[in-house]
């Protein structure tokens, strides 16, 4: 990538963005400054990248308002998820300089469990995150814990919302994933597998690791130490984290709820903008149809 500096932050990179922005009529023009050196530093601060991750995060968003949108931390549904699903950062990073992330149910109860909602409040999470984090992880490692995962859990994800989170996801979050744990995998892991594999890019699929129950691997990858207590860790218990990223989440309210920060006007698109190069790239949205 020639366009990449030494992976730091240059203030003109920032400057050179708002520019850009500026001549992007359909785009937000409210951006915080934050998540521009969050789209920087996972594009390893190419500018070129980072214009073309600036641009799918908004356009797929746009795209996905089941998942994007109506996003008030106090409604009912929202709460319920909240409820039912830890959806825990960690707060120390690995001597990699890796962010790690927990989820897990809370209530294993299937009726409970609304795809949709989880995916909508996991990225309320993840959007405060960005705005509040004061480090800039090298990578991110989320830990699954599938205990109390059952198969009727499976059949609550709706195909065309899990394949709008996984494209989004793989295309347009600003992070850089290098492992993701799945602890006490279940037995149907593997026709879970079956079920996501064809919207999953193969460099995904080779950073799954599974860890049966009542195994201690994940420690082969993940110092105990920077675990909740729950998991033999130091860091504190579970419940005391989330109920500091709860009220992060409350805090930021009017942010996340704020939609001119988050979706693009296509009506406000230049004619010229060529879209087909922007979505023409491998993996990306050419071959795909989310609608």
């Amino acid at each position: 990538m020639p366009e990449e500096n030494n992976g730091t932050l240059k203030i003109e990179d920032v400057t050179i963005l708002r520019e850009w922005i500026s001549k992007q009529p359909h785009l937000p023009q409210n951006i915080h400054d934050m998540m521009l050196h969050r789209f920087l530093h996972t594009c390893h601060y190419s500018i070129e990248k980072t214009k073309v991750l600036i641009d799918l995060f908004f356009t797929i968003r746009s795209q996905a308002p089941e998942l994007f949108s109506n996003r008030d931390v106090a409604q009912k549904s929202i709460q319920n998820c909240i409820n039912a699903i830890d959806m825990v950062p960690l707060p120390k990073l690995t001597s990699k300089n890796y962010k790690l992330l927990l989820y897990r149910l809370v209530d294993p109860d299937p009726e409970k469990f609304t795809f949709a909602d989880s995916v909508k409040t996991f990225y309320m999470v993840s959007d405060v995150r960005m705005l509040v984090e004061k480090e800039f992880p090298d990578g991110e490692v989320p830990i699954f814990d599938m205990a109390g995962m059952s198969w009727k859990h499976v059949t609550r994800m709706p195909l065309p919302i899990l394949k709008k989170y996984m494209v989004y996801s793989q295309e347009a979050h600003p992070i850089q994933l290098k492992e993701i744990h799945l602890i006490n995998a279940p037995i149907f892991l593997d026709k879970l597998m079956a079920l996501m594999r064809p919207f999953m890019k193969s460099e995904i699929l080779s950073m799954i690791h599974t860890h049966l129950p009542n195994s201690n691997t994940l420690f082969d990858y993940v110092p105990k130490e920077l675990l909740p207590v729950e998991y033999g860790g130091s860091i504190g218990s579970i419940s005391d984290l989330k109920e500091g990223w709860v009220k992060r989440v409350i805090d930021n309210k009017e942010y996340i709820m704020d939609e001119t920060r988050w979706a693009v006007n296509e009506s406000k698109r230049i004619a010229h903008d060529n879209k087909k190069q922007m979505f023409g790239m491998e993996g990306s949205f050419r071959s795909l149809s989310i609608d």
